[in-house]
């Protein structure tokens, strides 16, 4: 199934909204870019860097310039260039084909923050590859000041695009709810448009997912797991970011969610910011705090709480040496996905019920035992 955020993701430049000036300087950057015999020197800015918050259409509007102006997008992830060796053999022969097919080229190298951990020699190699392109390179990053692209930013022209009002989030949905002929409440829409903070994709996909929603709970619900998932993202950045400290150990005090669900988000991320040894040895303290777990729910030893929380917050944290300011996209687990699904049914299942118990006069827990038969027959008489 298509998603309505790429389903409806901008192509030409008219379509990106609210980031006119952002706009205005990638025209300008592409229609002058010089080719390296015309900047021996480097005088000019041959890349650009485009940052800002998630899913304010720093990638959509790399791929815009290049439907604008014919050219083929040759798109890379940061995170797979991260050190010379693979700079060389991935972008280095990019950079000197012409396309076969287009009329030019543009290179779009996606999440530069992901290149900016423990690289080994892949930032100084890509500043010498932009001196040598022949085509215009398109950055994205959602922080573009962090200390590691210090010498990017000498060779970049640095463009921001700024978070979405909520106004232009909410008709954006307006129009994508009457494109697809679905409805939902004003209401609800402006509380989704402000929710998500300027994330227009964020607002796209929690605006696909409400207008399948049949009650009011379910959509509660799913705004509940939105502030939930916003919680635990910040506690993740406490944990991997910061050195460990007497606070670390409160960080989960501030997150409504089980521990299982935690372990899983900790588990899921845990690649992203550690290698090696640390990677190794922070798998060993999620290990150990799974150990734990499976024994306060086997044994009823409440006390071991103390020890599952030291290990997954302070223990994990402790390998940090410094604090580190650079970004990490966090992922969210598939079985916390499925978790929060099987939630929403629930909650389907236990309106419909109370729904039935109203109309029969019996009470919500018999009619909830008696599903299987209220199932079949709603479904024998649909248009009832």
């Amino acid at each position: 199934m298509t998603t309505w955020a790429e389903k409806y993701r901008p192509i030409y430049f008219e379509d990106i909204r609210g980031q006119e000036e952002a706009v205005a300087k990638v025209i300008d950057f592409i229609k002058n870019f010089p080719s390296p015999r015309e900047t021996p020197s480097g005088l000019k800015k041959r890349a650009i860097i485009l940052y800002g918050s998630a899913g304010t259409g720093k990638t959509s509007l790399a791929n815009a310039a290049a439907k604008e102006t014919n050219s083929e997008i040759f798109e890379l992830n940061a995170s797979d260039l991260r050190n010379k060796p693979q700079l060389k053999e991935t972008l280095k022969p990019a950079i000197e084909q012409r396309s076969l097919l287009k009329k030019g080229k543009i290179l779009l190298i996606d999440e530069m923050d992901g290149i900016a951990g423990e690289d080994r020699g892949g930032i100084q190699e890509l500043v010498e590859l932009i001196e040598l392109s022949e085509y215009p390179i398109i950055m994205t990053a959602n922080d573009a000041w962090t200390k590691k692209l210090s010498p990017l930013r000498k060779k970049c022209e640095i463009i921001q695009l700024k978070d979405l009002d909520y106004k232009i989030v909410k008709d954006v949905l307006i129009k994508i709810l009457r494109k697809e002929k679905k409805f939902i409440d004003n209401k609800i829409l402006t509380e989704i448009a402000l929710k998500t903070k300027g994330d227009l994709r964020a607002a796209i996909n929690d605006a696909q997912t409400i207008s399948k929603l049949s009650s009011e709970e379910q959509i509660k619900t799913l705004f509940d797991e939105r502030n939930k998932e916003e919680n635990i993202l910040d506690v993740l950045k406490k944990i991997f970011k910061l050195k460990a400290s007497n606070e670390t150990l409160r960080t989960f005090d501030q997150v409504d969610m089980k521990t299982d669900e935690i372990i899983l988000w900790v588990e899921k991320n845990i690649p992203l910011e550690y290698r090696d040894k640390k990677l190794a040895k922070a798998y060993e303290l999620l290990s150990e705090t799974d150990i734990f777990n499976g024994r306060i729910y086997k044994q009823q030893y409440w006390r071991f709480l103390v020890y599952e929380n030291i290990f997954l917050s302070y223990g994990i944290a402790s390998l940090n040496k410094e604090n580190k300011t650079n970004f990490t996209k966090y992922k969210r687990p598939t079985r916390v996905l499925k978790i929060w699904m099987n939630n929403l049914k629930i909650a389907k299942k236990k309106t419909i019920a109370e729904k039935y118990a109203k109309h029969s006069h019996i009470s919500i827990k018999k009619a909830m035992k008696e599903f299987p038969i209220i199932k079949l027959l709603i479904n024998s008489n649909p248009r009832r």
